[in-house]
């Protein structure tokens, strides 16, 4: 197996993912959209996954390369009908891509909060044995606002209703980060855009607060982490 990633900033990688590829020696190739990298041939790879980022799915005057990143993923799934997963930006970008709409959220979600698998997401393959109330790494300020037709909405919480979905059998996103590292959010606070949302919605000495927060769920999350990940790979065979 190969896997294809697409990157939008340096510090949004697989995370945690990592970790469960090595240990499968699963080879897997990542794609910099943000430093102008080419979109490769999409017939040389198996599954394609698709990471967070501080653009928005619109910019795509400061972005040109969103356009031909949504084409590729529309041409990925339906066409090609290959394995997708996309987490944040990812879970946006598919629904743009394929119909759906995404806008603001009106209360940006952002700290260590939780998700509620729907009864369509407790059947769905990619969370069996994952709790059905998660506490999950959330920071955004965008939501998929309308899911693309034929979409099945997967987790919810309080204040987004589309917090996962699974389009067809073969591509699922999140809005929120099951990646998550021990170093995650020192890495994701050094980038301006995300410390000035973090202060924005929770105050001066956010940061303290998440990591906090962050690490005292870290092992819930990764164990999260690793059974979603084992569940797309059997999803996928």
């Amino acid at each position: 197996m190969r896997l294809l990633v697409f990157q939008h900033i340096d510090c949004e990688h697989p995370g945690s993912l990592r970790q469960f590829l090595a240990e499968d020696k699963i080879k897997w190739d990542a794609v910099n959209l943000h430093r102008g990298e080419p979109i490769p041939n999409l017939d040389n790879y198996d599954a394609l996954w698709i990471m967070g980022g501080p653009m928005d799915v619109w910019d795509i005057e400061e972005c040109p390369w969103l356009v031909d990143e949504k084409a590729a993923i529309r041409h990925w799934v339906r066409d090609l009908g290959k394995p997708y997963l996309g987490l944040c930006l990812g879970h946006q970008l598919l629904a743009d891509a394929l119909g759906g709409t995404c806008g603001p959220q009106k209360t940006p979600e952002i700290g260590v909060l939780e998700v509620e698998l729907t009864e369509e997401g407790r059947a769905d393959p990619l969370f069996q044995g994952t709790p059905v109330k998660q506490q999950c790494l959330q920071w955004h300020s965008v939501r998929v606002a309308q899911a693309p037709e034929g979409a099945i909405i997967l987790a919810k919480s309080d204040i987004c209703s589309v917090q996962a979905m699974r389009i067809g059998t073969n591509a699922w996103s999140m809005q929120y980060h099951v990646e998550i590292e021990p170093d995650t959010v020192d890495n994701w606070g050094a980038v301006p855009a995300y410390a000035e949302a973090l202060r924005s919605a929770l105050g001066e000495g956010a940061l303290d607060s998440m990591k906090t927060e962050t690490n005292a769920n870290i092992n819930e999350c990764m164990r999260c982490a690793r059974t979603i990940y084992q569940n797309f790979m059997s999803a996928i065979e």
